[in-house]
């Protein structure tokens, strides 16, 4: 199964969710994460939100869609965006769309302990929805 998760920076959220799925369905799957508008970096945050369940998602990069390989997106069967009060992307594909509404847990007017836990409350949200996508889809 190829799936693709979606937001805005690529940053955050679909990164988060990204590994999560990587973890969750294995080697067999090929899941990625794009954005419309690429950060250029994972944020900080993330990885350690990540960190803290064990996921490491230091390798993992900020990119567009246009830096997908074609045949993945040819061949793509979900593309999840996770968008809430942006614009989500929107990718021409054949995929089956879905969106589960996140906020963006990157907000820079959080101190130090309200991001840890804006993050912690993403990647534990993203693994729920992941798990019954998961229930729901693989058999």
């Amino acid at each position: 199964m190829n799936i693709l998760f979606l937001c805005v920076a690529n940053s955050a959220r679909s990164q988060m969710a990204e590994g999560l799925a990587k973890s969750m369905f294995g080697k067999e799957h090929n899941i990625q994460s794009a954005g419309s508008i690429p950060s250029g970096e994972v944020h900080p945050s993330a990885v350690i939100a990540m960190d803290d369940i064990g996921i490491d998602i230091r390798d993992q990069y900020s990119k567009s869609t246009d830096d997908l390989d074609k045949d993945f997106i040819d061949n793509l069967d979900y593309a999840i965006t996770l968008c809430a009060e942006e614009v989500c992307p929107v990718l021409p594909s054949k995929a089956l769309s879905l969106h589960w509404m996140n906020e963006d847990p990157a907000n820079d007017s959080y101190l130090e302990k309200q991001l840890k836990t804006s993050f912690s409350n993403t990647r534990d949200n993203l693994y729920k929805l992941i798990k019954k996508f998961m229930i729901m889809n693989v058999q």
